[in-house]
């Protein structure tokens, strides 16, 4: 049969079970939107930014069982896509990245878009691939898949050249895919390890990671059984529901709330799964080396990073937490302590923390404590969180609990700002269902607000808050503790009800704390109506969250003695003497 490169890869998403990708046409992917369009599966969704394209990719990743994919014209689609195809690297997500390519038939240099994509994507892709024969095309994006989703998943990139997409060729068929990648024996030697311990410890304590994020019910029988307390990453946050009783907070150390401080001081032995002890989780490393540390992640790479193991199990985690719970029921374990008394003091502590929160209502300002409590009432419990990068980062770790797995994604290692717009788009399309709500600080709203447009276009209802105090929130507040002075962290003026009504969407404002639960119900019946909304929240900043606190406490401490008296010294000079 004949077919072009474009049918051929088109048919080879198809078999992926790709149902959108995400992206902008231009002269060198022209054929392949042109074949998706003409799919009965696929989806093309066009974004206002590259950027945009693989941020929805990422967050399809996280919230379905489809494989995020992005179709984009070479170089400078490319460049802008980076910070979506960054995010999934850090962050451990399966991507598919697909560049049309110069012609390679022509003999001709400084073509239209040339550049050495391939070297550009190294740093930041699990495996490149530039086709350059029809019949390696479903073969190599089978491949791509099975690289992207295998191991630790990260994004794969594919070149497809515009000359292999306009002319056809004769195929011998279109196979079918089956899946190529195989399970890795696991050390059952140190499982075995890992359970002795584990019996032997009088106060195990559990750290999760989005590697756990789909075991939950594991993770759950694992901590009553050992009535051990549990931490997880930010990116980790759903993997253990927040409203367990044996639940403690996101992060390890001082950046932890009041719950996870007392677990790790009486802790003897520390569990971690999928979960790789990054800045964030440990708050600028703040965490001082966890007793017997059983280590399990898919990647080996992490072990003994920034702390040393005792055990070490190359695995995934649902095989290792199934053999260890095996081993230890085996065993007739028994914990010593109880699951209710221990249950009972940490939700007694994270109880004492949220009313810390819950002060008298303002009338000028919007107080989180307060915006929080009332969102869980009106939310449904199944809702998707999408949460971007500063401070409502770390208010929403604190203050939302979430119960779901994967209901709760933002961007943690790569950090980077403008995720939500573009991310709560995606997971809404793929769980049309489910109710989709994003928090974004007005900061990142900024860089990739725009998106907002493909929301009304394709008539996606999310609902996004926007947390609006004029300044790149955590940023200025860093720079406002030691410095007393706010460089580049105040935004200029932005009319936020013409411009979102201006892109098509519903407009409300959320002025103080009196307003916050009519506010949120108007926002829900606007996107019950299948209209997207924003809403523009003045929110008060001035109480610091743990992370706040924990990370300028943890830095300054490590500071050598002479710099640590010349910074506290220009502190208190600046703010004694304005």
């Amino acid at each position: 049969m004949k077919k072009n490169g474009a049918q051929l890869a088109v048919y080879a998403l198809e078999e992926l079970g790709i149902k959108f990708a995400y992206g902008i046409p231009g002269t060198h992917t022209t054929e392949l939107y042109d074949a998706m369009a003409i799919s009965e599966k696929i989806e093309p969704i066009l974004v206002s930014h590259e950027a945009g394209a693989s941020f929805m990719a990422d967050a399809t990743s996280r919230t379905s069982n489809s494989i995020g994919t992005i179709v984009i014209v070479p170089a400078a689609g490319l460049t802008h896509a980076m910070s979506g195809i960054g995010e999934a690297f850090l962050d451990g997500i399966p991507m598919l990245i697909i560049t049309g390519g110069t012609r390679t038939d022509s003999g001709r240099h400084y073509q239209l878009h040339q550049f050495d994509q391939i070297e550009l994507a190294k740093p930041i892709t699990k495996a490149q691939f530039r086709i350059l024969k029809h019949e390696d095309i479903i073969p190599t994006i089978f491949k791509a898949h099975d690289i992207a989703k295998s191991g630790e998943p990260g994004p794969v990139f594919i070149e497809l050249p515009v000359n292999l997409q306009l002319f056809s060729a004769n195929i011998k068929e279109l196979p079918k895919y089956r899946s190529s990648s195989e399970e890795k024996a696991i050390d059952l030697e140190a499982i075995n390890k890992a359970i002795d311990l584990l019996a032997k410890a009088q106060n195990p304590m559990l750290f999760l990671g989005w590697g756990a994020v789909n075991y939950t019910q594991y993770s759950i029988e694992l901590s009553e059984l050992l009535a051990a307390p549990v931490a997880t990453t930010l990116q980790g946050k759903s993997a253990f529901p927040n409203t367990h009783p044996l639940y403690t907070s996101v992060g390890l150390g001082e950046a932890a709330k009041p719950s996870n401080q007392w677990a790790l001081k009486k802790h003897d032995l520390m569990l971690t799964v999928g979960a790789r002890f990054g800045e964030i989780a440990t708050g600028s490393y703040g965490l001082d080396q966890p007793k017997n540390l059983i280590h399990i992640d898919i990647n080996p790479i992490v072990f003994n990073k920034n702390y040393q193991c005792t055990v070490a199990i190359e695995s995934d985690a649902g095989i290792a937490l199934k053999l260890i719970l095996e081993g230890l029921k085996a065993k007739g374990y028994s914990s010593s302590r109880s699951k209710e008394e221990i249950g009972f003091k940490l939700r007694e502590m994270n109880g004492k923390y949220f009313k810390e929160w819950l002060k008298e209502k303002q009338g000028d300002k919007v107080s989180p404590g307060h915006f929080f409590f009332d969102l869980k009432k009106q939310l449904d419990k199944d809702v998707q969180l999408v949460i971007d990068d500063g401070k409502h980062t770390f208010l929403a770790s604190e203050l939302y609990p979430v119960d779901q797995p994967r209901s709760f994604i933002s961007p943690t290692d790569f950090n980077c700002m403008g995720y939500c717009i573009p991310a709560a788009i995606a997971a809404k399309l793929n769980n049309p269902k489910r109710q989709v709500v994003g928090i974004v600080g007005d900061g990142a709203f900024l860089m990739t607000g725009m998106e907002i447009v493909t929301a009304v276009s394709y008539e996606v209802p999310v609902i996004y808050f926007i947390f609006n105090d004029g300044e790149l929130g955590q940023i200025s507040q860093f720079q406002k503790i030691p410095l007393n002075k706010k460089t580049c962290s105040v935004l200029g003026k932005v009319d936020y009800e013409n411009l979102i009504l201006g892109l098509g969407a519903a407009y409300i404002r959320m002025e103080n704390d009196h307003q916050i639960s009519e506010c949120i119900k108007q926002a829900i019946a606007v996107s019950n109506e299948g209209v997207p909304v924003v809403v523009d929240v003045n929110i008060d900043y001035t109480q610091k969250t743990m992370m706040t606190k924990g990370v300028v406490k943890v830095n300054l401490k490590r500071f050598p003695l002479d710099e640590k008296i010349r910074f506290i010294s220009r502190a208190l000079k600046r703010h004694l003497f304005k």
